[in-house]
C-alpha cells in the first residue's frame, strides 16, 4: 500500500467539478506538466496566450474553488480510502505535497487542485482534457482530468500506477512553488532544448523528486518501494518531448522542445529524489541539462 491507512486527509484542498462544464472568460499564463496536447499548446501558452484560443473558445474565469463539490470526494478522509480510490489518492498526494512545501517556502500559500472531466474554465482560459494537467498562476489552481492517466498508458505506453499519479501532482505543485518564489515567468524565446520553458519544467520535475524524498515524513505515505519510484520515473519518461514527438509526429525536433527529453526528465526527478534538497534544482543556471 502507498498511504498510511490511519492518515487523515483534507479533501478541502481539492475541488471536484467532474461531470460538469464551466466555460467563461479570462486569460493568462498556464504551465503544464507534460501532456498530449501540450506538445503544441505549451509553446503558445508560455508566451502568455490563452489556451481557449487553441480550442475555439474565448477564455475562462475559473471554477468556484471552495473545496469538494461532490459527496464522493468529501468521503476522502483517510489513507484507507486513498489506497482504494484514484480520486482519493489525488487528495492524499495534494495534502502530502503541500504539507512538505509549507516547511520549505516561507509564507507558503496553498493551491487547490481542480478535478474535471472533458472541459473546464480556468483563470488562464478554457481548457479540455487534451491540454493535459497544468498549473494556472492566475487563479493558483492545479487542473487535472483523471482520464489523462489512462491515455498516458494507452497511447504512450506508460506503465501507470499510483506513484505515477503522485509524480504528476508533485510536478504541478512544483510550478506553484516556482510561482511563489518568482521563478515562473514567460520568456520571449523560451522554446528549444535549453530554453527557459524546458528549464522551468525540469525544475518542476526536480521539485517533484525532492517531495518524493520527504514524502514519508509528511505522515501521509508509507516508505516508498523501488517499484513505486520506478512508476514515477516511467511517467517522467512518457511525457518527454522526444518520446511524444516521435509518437505524434514521427520525428524528433529539439528546437521545439518545451519540457525536456525523457532522459532529462528522469534525471532531474532523480536528482531531487536522491538529494532531497530544493537547492539542487537550479536548472536555470545549470550549464547542461
Amino acid at each position: 500500500m502507498t498511504f498510511d491507512p490511519n492518515a487523515r486527509l483534507d479533501p478541502s484542498q481539492v475541488t471536484d467539478v467532474r461531470g460538469g462544464s464551466s466555460m467563461g472568460r479570462g486569460g493568462g499564463l498556464a504551465i503544464g506538466g507534460g501532456g498530449l496536447g501540450l506538445v503544441i499548446a505549451i509553446i503558445y501558452i508560455l508566451l502568455g496566450g490563452n489556451p481557449g484560443d487553441l480550442i475555439g473558445s474565448s477564455g475562462g474565469s475559473g471554477p468556484d474553488v471552495s473545496g469538494p463539490t461532490s459527496s464522493a470526494l468529501a468521503e476522502c478522509t483517510t489513507g484507507t480510502q486513498a489506497n482504494e480510490r484514484p480520486d482519493c489518492q489525488i487528495v492524499g498526494y495534494v495534502n502530502s505535497v503541500q504539507s512538505f512545501w509549507a516547511t520549505q517556502v516561507q509564507g507558503y500559500t496553498k493551491a487547490e487542485t481542480v478535478l474535471f472531466s472533458g472541459s473546464t474554465s480556468t483563470g488562464c482560459g478554457d481548457a479540455t482534457t487534451e491540454v493535459g494537467p497544468f498549473y494556472c498562476p492566475v487563479d493558483t489552481n492545479v487542473y487535472l482530468d483523471l482520464g489523462f492517466f489512462d491515455e498516458l498508458q494507452s497511447r504512450f505506453g506508460a506503465k501507470g500506477g499510483p506513484f505515477a499519479r503522485a509524480y504528476v501532482v508533485a510536478h504541478e505543485y512544483g510550478h506553484h512553488v516556482q510561482d511563489l518564489v518568482g521563478d515562473l515567468q514567460p520568456g520571449g524565446n523560451d522554446t528549444g532544448a535549453t530554453g527557459r520553458s524546458v528549464r522551468t519544467e525540469l525544475q518542476a520535475d526536480c521539485y517533484a523528486g525532492v517531495w518524493g524524498h520527504h514524502a514519508t515524513e509528511t505522515g501521509f505515505l508509507q516508505p516508498l518501494s523501488q517499484a513505486q519510484i520506478n512508476q514515477a520515473l516511467d511517467a517522467a519518461a512518457a511525457v518527454g518531448d522526444d518520446r511524444i514527438q516521435a509518437e505524434t509526429q514521427g520525428q524528433v525536433n529539439p528546437e521545439t522542445w518545451t519540457h525536456g527529453s525523457s532522459e532529462e526528465r528522469q534525471r532531474w526527478f532523480s536528482r531531487g529524489f536522491d538529494s532531497g534538497d530544493p537547492g539542487q534544482c537550479d536548472t536555470f543556471n545549470a550549464s547542461s541539462l
